[in-house]
């Protein structure tokens, strides 16, 4: 299992849009990518969890990955991250 602390830089946190672009994706990887912050998890495939997770710009979280192909998952995750939210 790989994992990552990012603090969110978007304005508006995780909302709609780009938690629909880090649905997509996550689904291009067979790895699961969970999403955590205060104590609860959501795996970053399920769109209305991630959202309910409140995240708001300057909260971090933290991201793991674990699965088959989590070194190409990490990757794409960690720079889908720092280019996107």
């Amino acid at each position: 299992m790989k994992k990552f602390d990012y603090t969110i830089q978007d304005e508006v946190g995780i909302h709609a849009r780009p938690a629909g672009l880090l649905v997509k994706e996550t689904k291009k990887y067979e790895s699961k990518v969970t999403v955590a912050k205060d104590g609860k998890s959501a795996e970053a495939t399920k769109l209305m969890a991630l959202m309910s997770l409140g995240v708001k710009c300057g909260e971090t979280v933290e991201v793991s990955v674990e699965g088959a192909d989590e070194e190409a998952a990490y990757d794409g995750i960690k720079a889908f991250f720092e280019a996107n939210l």
